[in-house]
């Protein structure tokens, strides 16, 4: 039998229910809402990005990729594979300057060598120059122009991935510099001038890569 109890138990559940509902609903038109209004890029950029793929980048004024969720998405995709070929540049830029710095301290005690020997050590240690900056410079290229992320990750303290941020600034400036010594390797105050910038390049460059690594 039906009576005023079950009815007031019946009503309950009945306003609960709906309670319940409107709450999911709230929550999944919210989640829309948020969605509709997410920006497709991230406040901060770097500026090699922001160039190509800034709002009103190149690529966006060429038409080249229409700022739309389904292009960011392809463009992430784009970005994991340069990041991804970045990391193994950096491991033959790494091997590359090993083999570098052993030409190079050869070449720095062969005052007393033979002709023949020093014009090989020359000209081995300056094809493995040339080897060293495509694959450098090539490996900065795919991180500073790759697209940037959907979010920029906040992280107090310091990170490997921060760590690796501020390293990197130390050896992009000692490759250039070292490039920039070459020149002046003949002399005795340019040739220690360009070792110093060399083995500061392959230090913070090697510390750099192992942060990420371990």
């Amino acid at each position: 039998m039906f009576s005023p109890k079950n009815l007031w138990f019946f009503l309950f559940l009945w306003f609960v229910a709906i309670e319940s509902n409107a709450q999911e609903l709230d929550d999944v038109f919210g989640s829309i809402e948020q969605e509709e209004v997410m920006p497709l890029l991230p406040k901060k950029m770097l500026f090699t990005q922001r160039i190509l793929w800034g709002e009103n980048g190149l690529v966006r004024k060429a038409k080249l990729a229409p700022l739309t969720p389904m292009q960011r998405s392809r463009e992430i995709e784009l970005r994991r594979k340069m990041l991804v070929a970045h990391q193994a540049l950096g491991y033959v830029t790494l091997a590359s300057m090993i083999a570098q710095g052993i030409l190079g301290g050869k070449l720095y005690n062969c005052d007393s060598c033979p002709s023949g020997e020093y014009n090989r050590l020359k000209s081995a240690h300056k094809t493995m120059a040339a080897v060293v900056n495509i694959s450098y410079f090539t490996g900065a290229g795919l991180s500073l122009f790759a697209p940037p992320p959907l979010i920029n990750r906040t992280e107090k303290g310091l990170s490997s991935a921060r760590a690796h941020k501020w390293l990197a600034s130390i050896h992009f400036s000692a490759m250039v510099a070292t490039n920039l010594l070459a020149e002046g390797a003949g002399s005795q105050r340019g040739s220690n001038l360009h070792r110093i910038a060399a083995y500061t390049a392959f230090g913070s460059f090697a510390t750099a890569t192992l942060v990420l690594t371990f």
